[in-house]
């Protein structure tokens, strides 16, 4: 009786510890898609301070690249939860990702800072 009751309890702790550690990894990947825009969104603004007169909507990835913290060469990229490669929409401000034709934000706010750049 001890021993059934000794693991229905490791059981029960295994399940609480597996849904922590996939909403823990749901929460980092919005955090690390958020960070992404925020540098798209910095260059967009370091940008438009050099050159003022060009609109946003007519952003290319060569224009903006040079302006991206540390330089990385590309723009950045994010994937959905289940893995599907997300597209970045810099030609609006703030950047979005987008899945398809439809913004990309499972968290529902806008202003929330996952997955948006949100009011910054």
């Amino acid at each position: 009786m001890e021993i059934t009751l000794v693991v229905g309890l490791m059981l029960a702790l295994a399940g609480i510890v597996t849904y922590s550690v996939s909403t823990m990894t749901d929460w980092k990947n919005g955090r690390e898609a958020s960070e992404r825009l925020r540098s798209v969104y910095l260059a967009q603004k370091t940008y438009l301070a050099d050159f003022p007169s060009k609109s946003f909507a007519t952003f290319t990835a060569a224009e903006l690249i040079p302006y991206l913290p540390g330089r990385p060469g590309v723009m950045p990229t994010a994937k959905t939860a289940s893995n599907q490669v997300l597209t970045l929409n810099f030609q609006v401000m703030p950047p979005v990702f987008t899945l398809g034709t439809t913004t990309y934000d499972p968290s529902g706010s806008l202003t929330d800072g996952i997955w948006d750049v949100g009011n910054l």
